[in-house]
């Protein structure tokens, strides 16, 4: 049974790596690769911290080696994907402490790194300590997004729990709150921002409208989302006070 389990686990950890080489150049741009960040996260709570670095380490590699890809796609990707799965399990499976390790590990952690390492191994000139910092933490946030959504889709409706059992991890019930739709809904905006901009990509629309819609998307959903905290948040108040 064991053996089974490792078996399935080493077949999980190959599709993720062989699914994050394809689909890491959606969206890049030199310091920015939103779709690894999806991988590190799915990774991590599916199969834990150290299956997620070996992941990352993998396609990193891959990448750099098949792609010319510069060493940021190890510095942008190792930090985020350990501590993504170490604050999964640290919160005992709260799917937005996974995003939040993998913002921290790639977006601050990874973003100081890539500095010495483009400086004095690449030969990069230029650069500052915060220069990588924005465009990482950008990454993140829409990678993360688009992994949150994708991941309490699962746990809503039990095929994460089903999953992390199968894969012999560690198994959490992360049920939905309100403070965790209203992150949803917010998470819409970047997963429309990733959608508008492959189809502008895909059929060359150049013009400045699509980015002005695309980042106005963003701004949308996160007024929607601050709007459905504060209504519900009104429901839960005034539903107490008629039943004291």
């Amino acid at each position: 049974m064991k053996d089974s389990k490792s078996l399935v686990k080493m077949t999980v950890l190959s599709m993720l790596i062989a699914l994050g080489v394809v689909i890491s150049p959606i969206l890049r741009v030199e310091g920015m690769c939103p779709m690894a960040h999806f991988i590190n996260i799915v990774c991590s709570v599916f199969l834990g911290p150290w299956y997620s670095l070996l992941c990352a380490t993998l396609i990193g590699i891959i990448r750099m080696v098949m792609m010319g890809i510069p060493p940021l796609a190890l510095t942008g990707a190792v930090f985020g994907a350990f501590l993504s799965g170490a604050f999964y399990r640290f919160s005992k499976g709260k799917i937005i402490c996974a995003v939040l390790g993998e913002m921290i590990g790639t977006g601050i952690i990874g973003a100081l790194v890539s500095y010495p390492v483009m400086t004095l191994l690449w030969g990069k000139e230029g650069l500052t300590w915060l220069f990588y910092v924005p465009s990482f933490l950008c990454g993140t946030l829409i990678g993360g997004s688009i992994a949150y959504v994708f991941l309490r889709k699962f746990a809503a409706n039990g095929m994460l729990s089903h999953i992390q059992t199968t894969l012999g991890s560690n198994s959490y019930t992360d049920q939905s709150s309100l403070m965790s739709n209203t992150i949803t809904i917010a998470a819409f905006g970047a997963i429309s921002f990733v959608i508008i901009e492959i189809v502008s990509d895909l059929f060359q629309l150049t013009s400045d409208v699509w980015s002005y819609l695309a980042y106005a998307s963003l701004g949308v959903f996160a007024v929607a989302a601050v709007v459905y905290y504060i209504i519900n948040v009104r429901k839960a108040k005034k539903f107490n006070a008629d039943n004291q």
